[in-house]
């Protein structure tokens, strides 16, 4: 007997898209998914009745939809928990508003796979609501929903259910050290290598680059400020047992010059940055002569041995350490537990891009029904 589930998905833009792609492509038909609402902040295409939309046409279908603006968390609410089927919102967004109304949709039985950082890295009161009225959290489920956020750090690799399954087995994390954003694994992979005979190059040449590649936001200072990989440690950090109250609350090393952080158009900030390119260049020497490259790296120390115990920033490693051989906009991340001891788990890849992130929020969405589905 073929199970479903409806699928509500949120946010269709390149990883919206990369999403529906996959979904229709799974080979697995123990599990029907049907997706009865697509939504971006303007346009929102929705099955009154509850069918599945036709998903080979949803682009052109959403596009020629009459409706004005997308719904409000409040009516998206009412409206998924009267779907008749188990119900999977998908919230590909990056907005507080939605993050803020998890714990509603969960104690109403809606389940959530997503990527949205928000939602687990800012304050702690929300986190702790969230996994309040999660059912995979919960001694009485009732009714309640599932909650899955694989893609909030690394996108689709295993760190989020790696670190879970640790602690769930009763490991115990000593230290987390990880390159955790694309960006700044890319900038710093090419500005500080490890091979004598490169040419130097500038950094303010190489946030140019990365954001002509695509790498960066279209302002880089989202990328540069270090907020996007404070959010991944704090998200990190909980998991591990910390209770960090937010993003701001441990020290975070900005990239961004101060005389640049009031300004506020984009060309101007990168046609003023490269008169800072002397301080980098001169902490990427000091490096270079210790046989040593830098890297942007987010730390957890619960061994005791440090009195900061969550930073972000950047730190000098040298040729034998895998973080300097790193290559690309890769991400790595090495967890040190009681278990591996000093040889930690480590795990690399693709950390960023939409095909990734897409993957990783599908994983959660087949967890998820394999627990719901009807």
């Amino acid at each position: 007997m073929v199970r479903s589930v409806n699928v509500a998905i949120v946010g269709a833009g390149l990883v919206g898209s990369a999403f529906v792609n996959q979904l229709q492509s799974l080979r697995s038909h123990a599990v029907t998914y049907n997706v009865i609402l697509i939504a971006r902040s303007t346009k929102a295409l929705v099955s009154k009745t509850y069918s599945p939309l036709q998903l080979s046409t949803w682009p052109q279908d959403l596009a020629a939809t009459s409706s004005a603006s997308g719904l409000s968390p409040g009516d998206l609410a009412a409206y998924l928990e009267k779907s008749p089927l188990p119900v999977i919102l998908v919230d590909n967004t990056s907005s507080d508003a939605l993050a803020k109304v998890y714990p509603v949709f969960l104690a109403q039985g809606i389940s959530i796979a997503t990527p949205n950082k928000k939602a687990f890295s800012s304050e702690l009161g929300l986190w702790n609501a969230i996994f309040a009225a999660a059912a995979n959290f919960s001694d009485k489920p009732d009714k309640k929903g599932f909650v899955y956020h694989e893609a909030t750090v690394g996108a689709g690799l295993p760190v989020i259910s790696t670190i879970k399954d640790l602690i769930s087995t009763g490991d115990e994390v000593v230290k987390i050290e990880g390159i955790v954003s694309g960006t700044l694994s890319y900038i710093f992979n090419e500005f500080s290598t490890l091979s004598s005979g490169s040419s130097v190059v500038k950094f303010s040449d190489v946030v140019n680059k990365a954001k002509e590649l695509g790498y960066t936001e279209p302002d880089p200072r989202e990328d540069l400020n270090g907020l996007d990989v404070a959010r991944k440690l704090t998200i990190l950090a909980r998991l591990s047992g910390l209770d960090v109250q937010s993003p701001s609350s441990f020290p975070v090393q900005s990239l961004i010059p101060k005389p640049l952080e009031e300004i506020e158009q984009v060309s101007e900030f990168l046609q003023k940055l490269p008169d800072y390119d002397d301080k980098m260049e001169e902490t990427r020497s000091k490096a270079a002569e210790e046989g040593k490259v830098l890297r942007f790296v987010g730390k957890i120390d619960l061994s005791g041995e440090s009195s900061q115990k969550v930073k972000v920033g950047i730190e000098k490693y040298d040729a034998a350490h895998p973080f300097a051989s790193l290559k690309g906009s890769d991400n790595v991340i090495a967890f040190y537990t009681k278990r591996y001891g000093q040889n930690p788990l480590i795990i690399q890849g693709a950390g960023a891009g939409a095909e990734v992130t897409a993957m990783g929020v599908l994983g959660d969405v087949l967890k998820i029904a394999e627990r719901v589905a009807k």
